[in-house]
C-alpha cells in the first residue's frame, strides 16, 4: 500500500469507530424512561434487580439520580423490558446497515 491508501484506509476505519460510538451513545440514551416519578435506565442491570424483587407488593429503588422511589416491581419490568427490547433492536438494524456500508 501506497501512503494515501494507508491514509485512507486509516480515515476509513477511524470513522467506522466513531460513527460505532454515536450509534451506542444514541441508543443509551434512548434507553432512559420516567416512572412513577423516578428516571430508570433500562438494562441488564435493572432488569435483573427487577427479577429479583418480582412482585406486586410497593417496593423502594433508587432511581438514576439516587432518589428513593416507591415503584410497583412488576410494572417497571414490564416497562424497562419493551424499552430495551425496542431499543436493542433498533440499534441493530442500523449498525447492521453501518457495517454493510463499510
Amino acid at each position: 500500500m501506497n501512503t494515501d491508501e494507508l491514509i485512507a484506509h486509516s480515515r476509513s476505519r477511524f470513522d467506522h469507530a466513531a460513527a460505532k460510538r454515536v450509534l451506542a451513545e444514541k441508543y443509551q440514551a434512548k434507553m432512559t424512561f420516567a416512572h412513577a416519578g423516578g428516571l430508570w435506565q433500562a438494562g441488564p442491570e435493572l432488569l435483573t434487580l427487577l427479577h429479583t424483587v418480582k412482585k406486586k407488593e410497593l417496593v423502594v429503588l433508587l432511581d438514576l439520580y439516587r432518589n428513593p422511589t416507591q415503584i410497583i416491581p412488576e410494572e417497571l419490568f414490564e416497562l424497562a423490558q419493551q424499552r430495551w427490547q425496542e431499543q436493542m433492536t433498533a440499534w441493530l438494524v442500523e449498525y447492521t446497515e453501518l457495517n454493510k456500508n463499510r
